[in-house]
């Protein structure tokens, strides 16, 4: 293999591997941008030198292809945002302003994947990895947890948001994280107005509640219920730990929690779609007319 065949060939290679294999940190390192702007500059003196003695529609074709690949990556890993992970509530639609347009999220009762909705475009099922534009997006399950609470004679209290009378919804989506004897464990939590509460949420599991001591049955995901008043005290034995799907009493409150897995979508910058296929398809033109020329 010649040398221009050689960089050719490199360059869209590492420009397919990032389309293929957007979460990779390596294509947002600074080093990898220039080996290949080095690579394509390299390519092009090699393009000039071999004009003299090549077919030159071919070459045109394979050069400016190639060149359209390696800009593409260029701009994806120097110019691009940096990865994002959508996490939302069922049934709610998340902006996304990098993808111009929205995430739609299903009830938690659906299956139908997340979707993108944008302006004068079909929607966009993300059942797994999905080209956007100059984006890839990837559906990834996510550990929740659906939380009822009642009082004390069976009523179905309100669940809203901390910090203030917010209506929240009543999956929790374990965005934070509580260090606990050495690891982290996902922590959500809510607030019941009418009981003057504040209910935190830690999830376990089920390997994790496997490792704890006095917990009978099959091993099975768990949430401790840790209970405070409206000032964010904590109440006296009102920690428990209740396995998925049981139910509580503790300070007054008949609490219940459901882990469940929920979809967030990923959003990793990649090389342009329409230049991909711009550019391969040049490379490939220009690879037919070379090989057409010597029949």
């Amino acid at each position: 293999m010649n040398v221009y065949a050689f960089l050719a060939t490199a360059i869209a290679v590492a420009v397919a591997l990032q389309a293929l294999l957007p979460d990779r940190t390596i294509w947002h390192e600074g080093w990898y941008s220039v080996v290949l702007a080095a690579a394509l500059a390299l390519l092009l003196r090699t393009a000039i030198v071999r004009s003299k003695n090549t077919s030159r529609p071919a070459l045109l074709l394979v050069t400016f292809g190639t060149a359209v690949l390696a800009f593409a990556g260029i701009a994806s890993g120097l110019l691009a945002p940096d990865p994002e992970e959508v996490v939302a509530a069922p049934g709610s639609v998340a902006p996304v302003p990098d993808l111009g347009g929205s995430l739609l999220f299903a009830p938690l009762q659906s299956a139908d994947p997340p979707q993108l909705l944008r302006a004068r475009h079909v929607p966009l099922a993300i059942a797994s990895q999905r080209y956007a534009g100059a984006f890839v997006l990837r559906e990834v399950m996510r550990t929740v947890a659906t939380v009822d609470a009642y009082d004390a004679s069976g009523a179905h209290l309100t669940i809203t948001q901390p910090t203030g009378s917010a209506f929240s919804s009543p999956v929790l989506l374990m965005q934070q994280s509580q260090h606990i004897a050495g690891l982290d464990f996902p922590f959500d939590e809510f607030a019941l107005p009418a009981a003057h509460r504040i209910v935190k949420v830690v999830l376990f599991s089920a390997h994790q509640v496997a490792l704890l001591h006095g917990i009978s049955g099959p091993p099975r995901p768990a949430v401790l219920f840790a209970v405070d008043d409206e000032t964010d005290q904590p109440l006296p034995n009102a920690i428990r730990l209740v396995p998925s799907g049981d139910a509580v009493t503790v300070a007054g409150l008949r609490l219940r929690a459901r882990v469940v897995r929920y979809p967030a979508v990923e959003v990793f910058s990649a090389p342009s779609l329409p230049a991909l296929i711009l550019g391969f398809c040049m490379i490939g033109a220009g690879i037919i007319f070379a090989v057409a020329r010597k029949f």
